[in-house]
């Protein structure tokens, strides 16, 4: 049986990750995040308006996505009420306290990148550097559809598989639901264009 109901969040389950921008004086600016998807090389971030990120995406045009494992939860935790922004907007005064130095409230190191002028997050295990190709205004504007173009990809060694691939059964992203965090579960099957699988799915 199902039943109507209105959730807080419709966030069902998507990765959690880790946006890193630079001012205009280079400063760098990390912000925790957990709306997007891929298709191919170009990333779509949901990107709330009223903070850092956003005037830096809009000004500079280039950014890093570090996606953290499981253990690194509490991280995204001491990010959640943290702004670059200052004076923090009122709206946000509550929850929020401006941090100019958000790697370091947060125990994280940045990483230079190689193309873009961001950090990288060097406890992550994926990193992208990226380049904004559009940014387009949500329908209440509280928000930007970001899209960016993937430049390079950085994996700890340890998620490469021999071909050269991720390995989906080294590699355990945060995985952001309903407001909880949880490590990536057991494997449930694959595709047949699998390029790590050891054999097409067998689906009877």
């Amino acid at each position: 049986m199902h039943t109507v109901i209105e959730p807080q969040t419709l966030y069902v389950g998507t990765p959690a990750f880790l946006i890193a921008t630079v001012d205009e004086s280079g400063a760098a600016n990390l912000a925790a995040a957990s709306s997007y998807w891929a298709l191919g090389r170009m990333l779509v971030l949901g990107i709330e308006t009223d903070g850092q990120t956003s005037a830096n995406l809009h000004a500079q045009g280039e950014l890093t996505v570090s996606f953290p494992s499981a253990q690194l939860w509490r991280s995204l935790v001491r990010l959640s009420t943290l702004t670059g922004r200052n004076p923090v907007p009122a709206h946000k005064a509550k929850r929020y306290r401006h941090e100019s130095d958000k790697f370091s409230a947060a125990g994280l190191t940045p990483q230079p990148s190689e193309l873009v002028a961001p950090p990288r997050v060097a406890e992550c295990a994926l990193q992208f550097e990226a380049a904004v190709r559009r940014l387009t205004p949500g329908l209440d504007g509280s928000y930007d559809m970001v899209e960016a173009e993937v430049l390079r990809v950085h994996a700890d060694e340890s998620i490469v598989h021999p071909t050269g691939q991720i390995d989906p059964q080294a590699w355990h992203p945060l995985v952001y639901s309903f407001r909880h965090f949880f490590d990536r579960g057991a494997e449930a099957g694959w595709l047949a264009s699998s390029p790590t699988a050891e054999h097409p799915p067998l689906i009877g």
